[in-house]
């Protein structure tokens, strides 16, 4: 069998002490500038050099951690975002950080049951699953969005390979509490990360689609930012992100200027117990609670609207939404 070889990427020297830099404190000038649309056209090679000095503290804080993102929502529909997104991956990993890419696809999904005339259903804001819109899901996720996603990465740069959670039997499923009503719907029973490790440490992108199937063969349809906190849990992550198309977690959801930057796991339970996280963000909140309960450092919401949200995240100190500690 061929060895994998990693991909060539920029080296950093490592540091005894690891940085501690303070979280969510206003963007340094220099750092204003390298996420300004108009900067590239005007920055000149001092501006430059100044801003990859600033991000080298976070470089070296990240660099061989294993930082799990999901993908999907607004920032996958333009074509400008994906591009960003996939740019902000690629530059990750040439600098030492282990990514992996979880992926759900529900804008395209629902552009192909609209042709073929299959009604899109939604119960507690997860898709209803009948076979037939299974057999889309499939196509969409694995035959379509991943491939699409993996050949932009490699054509940025990088080094993806395509997986979904049957392969390797990455993921087993098991049925959802209410599955007499969501049809093929699943939950993660179980996440066997072996088939990455070897991926990872060779430097490549795993991209998965949130798909599995069962011992008998049959395939589930997972949300994918359930798939995302398992799987960072079972490769004990140093961060969960999860790309969405809201700012983060708001104290008051009509107010963009009430978002909450950091805040704990208690915070968080109180904040659903008051009803102030409620609908589409209780999903999302608890699959970073679970994960962080099982190990995971750290899990942001952030706003993949934003052009390089992932750099804002991971290379600054003002983030790019919500990060929640365990």
């Amino acid at each position: 069998m061929m060895a994998l070889r990693a991909p060539p990427c920029i080296s950093f020297p490592r540091k005894k002490k690891p940085f501690q830099a303070p979280r969510r404190r206003p963007l340094p000038a220099m750092a204003c500038a390298a996420v300004s649309a108009a900067a590239p056209a005007a920055m000149d090679s001092r501006t430059r050099v100044e801003i990859l000095s600033e991000a080298l503290p976070y470089i070296q804080r990240f660099r061989g951690k294993t930082i799990v993102v999901k993908y999907g929502g607004a920032a996958m529909k333009s074509a400008e975002l994906q591009d960003s997104v996939v740019k902000d991956l690629v530059l990750l990993s040439c600098v030492g950080l282990r990514l992996i890419l979880i992926h759900g696809g529900g804008p395209e999904i629902n552009s192909w049951l609209g042709r073929l005339n299959i009604p899109a259903q939604f119960l507690d804001g997860l898709r209803v699953t009948d076979a037939a819109t299974m057999e889309i899901v499939e196509m969409v996720l694995v035959g379509k969005v991943n491939k699409s996603l993996v050949s932009l990465i490699n054509r940025a740069g990088g080094t993806a390979v395509g997986l979904s959670g049957k392969d390797g039997r990455l993921l087993t499923p098991r049925p959802a509490p209410n599955s007499a009503a969501l049809g093929f719907v699943g939950d993660v029973a179980r996440v066997d990360p072996s088939v990455l490790a070897p991926l990872l440490g060779a430097g490549y992108i795993p991209v998965i689609a949130s798909v599995a199937a069962d011992d008998a063969g049959q395939a589930y349809n997972i949300n994918a930012d359930t798939v995302a906190g398992e799987v960072a849990a079972a490769v004990a992550a140093e961060k969960l992100i999860l790309l969405t198309d809201v700012p983060g977690i708001l104290q008051d959801r009509d107010d963009v200027g009430s978002l909450v930057k950091e805040i704990d796991i208690r915070g968080v339970r109180k904040m659903i117990q008051d009803g102030i996280v409620a609908g589409g963000m209780i999903p999302k909140v608890t699959c970073c609670v679970r994960s962080l309960a099982q190990g995971v450092r750290t899990a942001s919401i952030i706003d993949g609207r934003k052009p390089h949200s992932l750099l804002l995240e991971l290379l600054t100190g003002e983030g790019a939404g919500t990060m929640i500690r365990g």
